[in-house]
This record gives C-alpha cells, structure tokens and sequence, in this order.
C-alpha cells in the first residue's frame, strides 16, 4: 500500500471551506500518491475505501459536466460498472447511489460499445440526443449531488484513516 499523507493545516483549511474542499483535499493527496491518475498498474497500491473515493470523484466530475454518456465516452464507465462500486456506496451508507448506478447499469451494458467508440465533436454530441435513456439518472445525479458529497464527506470523517495519514507538524 502507498502511504497518503495530508498535512493537518491543510485539512482543518479544507474542512473550514466545506464539504466539496473536503472530499477534494482526500481526492488531491491520493491522486498526488499515485502519480496522478489511476492505471492498472497502480489500483493495487490503494485500498477499497480509497478507489471508492476516486471512483465518487469521477463519477462526479464527468456527470455533473456531461452525465453519464460523457462518463461512459471518456473511459470511466467500466471502472464504475464492472467493479462492485455501486456497492461501496451503498456500505458507504449511500443507498441512493447505489441505486442509481444499479439501475443505469443495465443501459451501459447495452450501450457501452457504441459510447465508448471514438468519434468527432458532433458525433460525441448527438450520443446526447441517441441516448436519452440516460437523462433522467443524470437529473437524478444533479438532484442529489450535494447530499452524495455530504454522505461522502462523512464517511471519510469516520474513516479518516483508511484515506490519509493525517501530519500535525
């Protein structure tokens, strides 16, 4: 396992700005642990809780700035619907999410193929329009993004440790 270290100053700033500066501070010092970005090469120098997190994170990102046809076109779509991520959330005492994601899996495993494949701008934007099926989870992601961040943030209140080592020097 990589050791994720956040400084304390740098925590009680985060957490004094809100719950989004929070989860960010998490999602910053473990992506800074591995180099950036998540690959198959380093997955496995993280811990459940911890790619649960980057999962929250890009689940999030992508579907509030495109929904879930962005988040399935850029890549992310195996890595939330092939790993039992729904669950996570669910233990992570986000039902919800779980739901969510349990029911819009069955339109990616139809979908996937054709959202995944390349294409121009315009094609990428008539994948709106081509599956619409996904609109009402996008809505529903939007509806209840703030209380999935706050259940998030939470989590990570109780569960500190399986995120960061947490510095007070």
């Amino acid at each position: 396992m990589i050791e994720v270290k956040i400084k304390d100053k740098v925590l009680q700033k985060a957490a004094s700005e809100g719950v989004d500066a929070f989860v960010k501070v998490f999602v910053n010092a473990i992506l800074d642990a591995i180099g950036g970005q998540l690959t198959n090469d380093n997955i496995g120098d993280l811990n459940a809780d911890q790619i649960t997190l980057l999962a929250y994170h890009f689940l999030h990102e992508e579907v509030m700035d495109g929904g879930f046809v962005q988040l399935i076109h850029n890549g992310y779509g195996a890595f939330i619907y092939l790993n039992p991520t729904d669950k996570a959330f669910r233990e992570w005492g986000i039902p919800e999410l779980y739901r969510l994601i349990n029911k819009s899996h069955r339109y990616y495993s139809m979908y996937h193929e054709t959202i995944e494949s390349d294409c121009t701008d315009d094609e990428f934007m008539a994948l709106f329009e081509q599956f619409a099926v996904f609109d009402d989870f996008d809505d529903a992601f939007v509806e209840h993004e703030e209380m999935f961040t706050n259940k998030v943030a939470h989590y990570i209140d109780e569960h500190i440790e399986h995120f960061a080592t947490i510095d007070n020097e």
